[in-house]
């Protein structure tokens, strides 16, 4: 049976008291010259919908660094994401991929360069050096790159500067910030990646995350961690493994799973559902965005939360009819696109911008009042 009544009223109760919570990139749809109507009050299934620091304050600091998700506290992000892929030696690391060169400077170390290799994940052939071919230890030398620096150069600066973190300092961090009242209410939102893989390589994540949320008191259903995964056989052990919600992601190319049927399905194991931008709010030809979906509705209807991603405010990531110039390291006009989101009733976004997008919730919910 769904577990939403408790997960609703865990999550209604937290936004009242301050806020519960603070992937890929956002799509959109075709929106009049007119700004359409407020959402009603009625179609979010929280008092304030929760602004999740995807990878950190990332639009600011190398994503996955605990430098990013100190800035994400500090802007006022509601929930913080790690991702998380394992260590030749099972400890959990703070990274978006297995794949270690795109965000660290793993390549020009000449003592890894007989690790790079090229391996199936997924179905897909990846070429690289892998964490789960490092021990902790060596990770532990590795240092954080900007992933994306064509468009984020100020970032650049931080290159170097910051270590890989493990889950197990994510929690320490948060256990740190929690004790300031200011902190208190803020969430953890872990993804397990690749989990099938994983397994078939005798690496067991769902496990590994499930005995330390046990570890540290935090496996409960009222626990103030939240976890996710793309797959569905992952998303069903975690919620067999421990009693902590379920969030289960649907990728650009899962459209299977946003059926109602499917939906029925999902809601057996799992709390909500965190899809890509596309499958709530399409573009349309003009750039802008459009009609939402029945998505949402849908969702709620089974009582599951919905918390789409990933809101980025650089001219680079914005649907076409939000750039305001060809300077993609711009920002554009995020706080109109950011409010169309918002407009369509969901219980939180992600965001590379957590402050851009507390500023359009604070927006959002004033014209909603």
């Amino acid at each position: 049976m769904p577990r939403t009544p408790r997960w609703i009223a865990l999550a209604t109760t937290a936004a009242t008291a301050g806020a519960l919570f603070a992937s890929v990139q956002a799509p959109a749809a075709a929106a009049p010259a007119e700004r359409p109507a407020p959402a009603p009050a009625e179609g979010s299934l929280v008092d304030e919908p929760w602004v999740i620091a995807h990878r950190g304050a990332s639009a600011y600091r190398p994503e996955h660094t605990l430098a990013a998700e100190k800035l994400a506290y500090r802007m006022g992000a509601d929930v913080i994401e790690p991702d998380l892929v394992p260590t030749k030696d099972g400890h959990l690391v703070v990274r978006h991929e297995n794949e270690l060169s795109g965000t660290t400077d793993v390549a020009d170390r000449p003592e890894f360069a007989d690790r790079r290799t090229t391996k199936t994940i997924d179905g897909r052939s990846v070429t690289g050096w892998f964490s789960e071919d490092f021990t902790l230890k060596e990770i532990k030398t590795l240092r954080a790159v900007e992933r994306v620096p064509d468009i984020r150069p100020d970032n650049t600066r931080f290159d170097g500067a910051f270590t890989i973190p493990t889950w197990e300092e994510v929690v320490a961090l948060w256990e740190r910030k929690t004790r300031n009242p200011k902190y208190r209410d803020v969430k953890l939102i872990p993804e397990l990646k690749h989990g099938a893989y994983f397994d078939s390589i005798g690496l067991d994540t769902e496990e590994a995350l499930a005995e330390s949320l046990k570890e540290h008191g935090l496996d409960g259903e009222d626990a103030p961690v939240i976890v996710q995964s793309f797959e569905p056989e992952s998303a069903r052990e975690v919620d067999e493994r421990v009693d902590t919600p379920v969030v289960q992601l649907i990728g650009s190319g899962q459209q299977e799973l946003t059926t109602p049927e499917a939906l029925d399905g999902i809601a057996e194991y799992a709390d909500a559902i965190g899809p890509d931008l596309r499958w709530v709010l399409p573009i349309g030809e003009d750039g802008r965005a459009g009609e939402p979906t029945a998505l949402v509705a849908d969702a709620h209807e089974r009582g599951l939360l919905v918390t789409p991603y990933t809101l980025r405010s650089e001219n680079g990531f914005l649907p076409e009819g939000y750039r305001t110039s060809d300077d993609p390291t711009a920002y554009g006009d995020y706080m109109d696109y950011y409010t169309a989101v918002l407009r369509t009733g969901v219980d939180g976004v992600f965001s590379d911008n957590p402050d851009h997008l507390r500023e359009a919730r604070d927006a959002y919910l004033d014209e909603r009042a």
